[in-house]
């Protein structure tokens, strides 16, 4: 069973970002294909709540190898997107500058598939937020179902 959602995802305004893509890129250092998180949608501060997503296309670049004839998004590409937001958060709240790298992931369930063409939608949860060290808890979803579940540590890098 699920835990409970730290937002409903039907409550998200999708179609109006508050942060696009290319100002992504002012806080995170992906780019071309790793670029992941295509728009933030919410941020909360006081309850240090995020929340963004990733279109998942039919023509991205690992369609044609992970599960030819079915393409399924790959789980380490969920946690790739819902490290980017908790990047993105960190940079946010902390005003930190410089790249937030991987510190660890822990708890992570997958439990269900996303395939193309679904808008992935991830909510983080700020856990821990210091400056050498911070740690979110990550939801994602396809509609309203939960799809994955972690929580990511980062550390400036």
């Amino acid at each position: 069973m699920p835990p409970p959602v730290f937002l409903d995802p039907a409550t998200l305004d999708l179609d109006h970002p508050v942060v696009t893509r290319e100002q992504i890129q002012a806080y995170n250092p992906q780019r071309h294909e790793f670029a992941l998180l295509d728009a933030v949608v919410l941020i909360d501060e006081a309850r240090q709540l995020f929340a963004g997503y990733h279109d998942v296309r039919p023509d991205a670049w690992w369609t044609r190898g992970h599960i030819p004839g079915r393409p399924l998004f790959p789980g380490v590409l969920m946690i790739e997107v819902a490290a980017q937001l908790a990047s993105f958060l960190t940079h946010h709240l902390l005003k930190l500058e410089g790249f937030i790298g991987f510190a660890g992931v822990d708890q992570v369930k997958f439990r269900g598939v996303v395939e193309p063409p679904a808008r992935f939608v991830v909510v983080a949860r700020g856990h821990k937020i210091r400056p050498r060290r911070v740690v979110c808890d990550v939801q994602g979803f396809v509609g309203s179902t939960m799809v994955f579940e972690g929580r990511i540590a980062g550390m400036p890098v």
